[in-house]
C-alpha cells in the first residue's frame, strides 16, 4: 500500500529498470492487485505522488502566497511544456479539470440555432453524448445526428462512412455543423484516422472537435499544427502519469473568440457589451474559481518521469508490443481468437480487446456487469472493464502499460475463465428461482 512504500524512491540520479514487473517498485499498488485497467483513470508514480505532496505542503503553508504568486508561473510553465509536446502555441492551450469538462465547455459556447446540427458516434462517450442531447433538448434545440460504426472496420471505412454521413445531412445556409470525433475511442479500445477526418471536416464546412482523451501518452506524433482540428482536449491524467484529474484543452487562435466563458464563468470575462478587442482566453482559464492546482502543477514531474524512462517513444513501443501479445495470449486462454478487433493492428494502440467466452444472449445485462465487476475487484483483485456490442457480444478492454508484462494478461485470462463460468452458471440459478415463483 502507498502508507508503506518510500515515496522518495530514487530516480533523477538513477538508471531506470527494465520495463516489466521491475517498473512496480515506482507506482503506489497494492501488491495484491493486478492492474489492467490504467486507461480508466491513469496510474501516479511514486515520484509524481511525492512531488504532488510537496506542492500540498507548499499551498498549505501559506495560502495566499500560493494563489497570489506561486502557482500561476508554474501553471505558465506547465502549459508550455504541454503545448511542445502536441506541436501547438503555448497560447493555444489551458488546462481543464478532465476532457468531459473540456468539451463541454466548448459545446456550451457554441451559439445554437434551431437547424444547427451536432455529429455523434455510436462510440461517443456517454457524458459527451449526454451533453449533446441535453443541448439538443432546450432551445433552440440542435439537431443529434448519430453515426454508427461497426466492428472490426477500418481506417479507410470509417472516413468513407464519415463522409457519407456528412453529405446526407439536411444543410442550409449559415448552419452550424459540429462534429464530435474520438481520437481513440474508449470501448472498443480503437485509434479512429482522426486527422483525416478532420480533413473532411474542412471539405464538408464542418466543425471539428476531438475527444482525445486518451491520447497524449499514449498515442504518438501529435502535431495540433499539422492536424488543425477546430478543438482538441486531452486528459493528462490517464496516459501521461499526471494526478488526477487533469486535461489540456487545445483552441487554435482563430476559434478563441468563440469560447467566450469558463465554467463556471471567470472573473475575467469580457462582455460584448464592452466592446472589447482583446483575447484573454488564457487568462480566464488560468483563474475561474477556487480549485486544487496541485494535479494541474503535477504535471511537470509527470513529464520529467517520462523523460527519465527514456521518453515517449521508448514507453509507448513497449506498451505496445506488450498490449498486441497479451491480447493474442488471452484469446488463446479464453479460446475466443476467432473473432479479432483490429486484425490488422493499425487501429491498436496500448488498450486491446478480447472477445470473452459468454453468450450474447446472457441477460440481464446489468446484473453480467455487476459480478464480473465484483468478481475480478474484490475476490481476484485483478481488473479490466468489460463492454457489450450488439454485433459480437461480450469484451474485455485491457490496458498495457511500463509495469506490465503477458504474464499479467495470462492471470487475467485464467481469471476470466471462471469468473465468466460462475457469472453463467448463477444467473442461470437466479433465473430459475424466479421461473419457480411464478
Amino acid at each position: 500500500m502507498v502508507a508503506s512504500r518510500n515515496l522518495n524512491v530514487s530516480w533523477r540520479n538513477t538508471a531506470p529498470p527494465d520495463f516489466g514487473h521491475a517498473m512496480l517498485e515506482y507506482f503506489a499498488f497494492d501488491p495484491e492487485y493486478t492492474n489492467l485497467n490504467h486507461g480508466s483513470y491513469g496510474s501516479l508514480p511514486l515520484p509524481v505522488i511525492e512531488a504532488c505532496r510537496v506542492l500540498d505542503s507548499e499551498a498549505e503553508s501559506n495560502p495566499d502566497r500560493w494563489i497570489k504568486f506561486s502557482y500561476l508561473p508554474r501553471l505558465t510553465t506547465v502549459r508550455q511544456r504541454v503545448a511542445a509536446g502536441i506541436g501547438a502555441k503555448a497560447e493555444e492551450c489551458v488546462l481543464v479539470p478532465n476532457t468531459s469538462h473540456g468539451i463541454s465547455t466548448v459545446l456550451r459556447n457554441i451559439e445554437w440555432q434551431k437547424d444547427d446540427i451536432i455529429v455523434v458516434f455510436n462510440t461517443t462517450y456517454n457524458s459527451v453524448a449526454s451533453t449533446a442531447q441535453f443541448l439538443s433538448d432546450i432551445p433552440p434545440r440542435p439537431l443529434v445526428s448519430k453515426l454508427t460504426l461497426v466492428f472490426p472496420t477500418t481506417p479507410s471505412k470509417v472516413i468513407t462512412q464519415f463522409r457519407e454521413h456528412l453529405k446526407h445531412l439536411p444543410r442550409k445556409n449559415g448552419q452550424k455543423v459540429v462534429a464530435i470525433i474520438d481520437s481513440i475511442i474508449s470501448m472498443p479500445a480503437i485509434l479512429l484516422p482522426w486527422k483525416e477526418i478532420v480533413q473532411v471536416c474542412k471539405e464538408e464546412d464542418v466543425m471539428s472537435l476531438i475527444d482525445a482523451a486518451h491520447s497524449i501518452g499514449q498515442e504518438p506524433n501529435l502535431d495540433l499544427n499539422k492536424a488543425d482540428p477546430d478543438f482538441w482536449i486531452s486528459n493528462l491524467h490517464k496516459w501521461s502519469y499526471a494526478k488526477r484529474s487533469c486535461a489540456v484543452l487545445y483552441v487554435p487562435l482563430r476559434n478563441q473568440h468563440l469560447i467566450k466563458t469558463t465554467f463556471p464563468t471567470s472573473a475575467s470575462y469580457l462582455s460584448p457589451s464592452e466592446h472589447s478587442t482583446s483575447n484573454n482566453f488564457v487568462e480566464q482559464f488560468d483563474w475561474w474559481a477556487t480549485i486544487d492546482f496541485v494535479p494541474y502543477l503535477s504535471v511537470a514531474t509527470a513529464l520529467d518521469f517520462r523523460q527519465w524512462l527514456g521518453g515517449e517513444e521508448k514507453i509507448n513501443t513497449y506498451c505496445r508490443r506488450v498490449a498486441i501479445q497479451g491480447s493474442k495470449r488471452l484469446a488463446e486462454i479464453l479460446g475466443t481468437t476467432a473473432t479479432i478487433m483490429d486484425p490488422t493492428g493499425e487501429m491498436t494502440l496500448n488498450m486491446v480487446n478480447v472477445q470473452l467466452p459468454l453468450s450474447r444472449g446472457l441477460q440481464p445485462r446489468t446484473a453480467v456487469f455487476d459480478k464480473m465487476k465484483d468478481k475480478m475487484i474484490l475476490e481476484r483483485k485483478i481488473f479490466a472493464p468489460i463492454f457489450f456490442l450488439e454485433e459480437t457480444g461480450w469484451w474485455t478492454r485491457c490496458s498495457a502499460q511500463i509495469w506490465t508484462e503477458v504474464a499479467d494478461f495470462e492471470k487475467l485470462g485464467h481469471n476470466l475463465l471462471s469468473i465468466c463460468s460462475e457469472v453463467v452458471h448463477e444467473l442461470g440459478a437466479e433465473e430459475a428461482k424466479v421461473k419457480s415463483k411464478l
